[in-house]
């Protein structure tokens, strides 16, 4: 039985255009690397989706490895998306990336042609979809041309399987590589997926950059920096938290004395903001307009919605990105 999706779903978010492109992407859109793989609850699963989606969500962002199992979180979306949103297909916007290992051999991993064209069957299997709408090259591969990686991106957009196609954790030189010769193929690089956060700001060294000049847009995951730009550990580190438990994602000794300063004094400055932690910090992100939308992830409904409540104030005064700057660096 689909989903009766709110008829005011899309009077809460902000849509930002993709680069130079015609797409427009949500300016929060959801990721599904941790907490939608077999092991989770698929009830909570399934009511993340539809709670995003009536908020405006069209974005839905895998990988094949998300779960775990790696595998699963695709699993999860399609099932999902044939109980619940075949109606709405056309509304949604579905990426899924390759070239983490996913099975054993020569050919499971990295950015061969083989690899990649093979692993988008297996990831549109699992998901039920005649194709996605965004494919990525996940991560740079230090031994097959990046010739070979892109026309395999090139082949896949001509084949229907992919509608656009981007890259991830690839340098500023790397991406002009990229972009480059995929436009010598006639196709273009729609979008990149870096690391972005308050403490995670490597992209501003020429990243940004880049893709302002070529036109292309800019997803940035892991704003809260894996849950540290939240409320979640201001008091220590909670029994059931990421950091508390076997997670490989997030270590209690990332959670240094001289780290939680910092997001403490963040966590005032979102207060005279009247906002969350989390808030400020998905707003600092998309300040500016050099980033397109922001990739959250979620384990309860309300973590969705604390997201969107966050573009109620996206506007930061020069005295206020003056005094993150200076807890960020001080």
């Amino acid at each position: 039985m689909n989903h009766s999706a709110l008829n005011n779903r899309y009077s809460s978010m902000t849509y930002n255009r993709c680069g130079a492109s015609g797409l427009k992407l949500p300016a929060i859109s959801l990721g599904m690397w941790h907490n939608f793989g077999s092991g989770d609850n698929y009830e909570t699963a399934s009511l993340i989706v539809k709670r995003s989606f009536d908020l405006g969500i069209t974005h839905f962002d895998l990988a094949n490895n998300y779960g775990p199992p790696p595998g699963s979180a695709e699993e999860t979306i399609g099932t999902i998306i044939q109980r619940d949103f075949l109606a709405y297909r056309d509304e949604l916007i579905i990426s899924t990336k390759s070239g983490y290992k996913m099975w054993e051999g020569p050919y499971g991993e990295w950015g061969s042609k083989k690899n990649m064209v093979v692993s988008l069957d297996q990831s549109l299997k699992r998901m039920k979809l005649e194709y996605v709408d965004i494919y990525y090259h996940h991560r740079p591969d230090p031994e097959t041309p990046l010739e070979e990686t892109m026309s395999a991106l090139d082949l896949i957009v001509r084949q229907g399987k992919a509608l656009y196609v981007g890259v991830s954790n690839y340098s500023p030189d790397q991406t002009k590589q990229a972009v480059d010769i995929l436009r010598s193929l006639g196709t273009a690089c729609l979008i990149h997926q870096p690391q972005y956060s308050m403490l995670g700001r490597k992209v501003e060294d020429g990243l940004l950059d880049v893709l302002m000049q070529e036109g292309i847009g800019c997803i940035a995951f892991s704003p809260l920096h894996k849950g540290i730009l939240t409320d979640r550990y201001l008091k220590g580190i909670p029994e059931d938290s990421r950091a508390a438990g076997k997670s490989n994602f997030l270590r209690p000794e990332e959670l240094t004395d001289q780290v939680m300063a910092r997001v403490n004094q963040l966590n005032e400055m979102a207060r005279k903001r009247g906002q969350k932690l989390s808030q400020m910090a998905l707003a600092w992100v998309l300040r500016g307009g050099r980033v397109t939308s922001a990739l959250i992830g979620a384990s309860k409904v309300s973590q969705i919605e604390d997201a969107v409540s966050a573009l109620n104030n996206l506007t930061f005064s020069d005295e206020e990105l003056k005094q993150i700057d200076d807890i960020l660096v001080g």
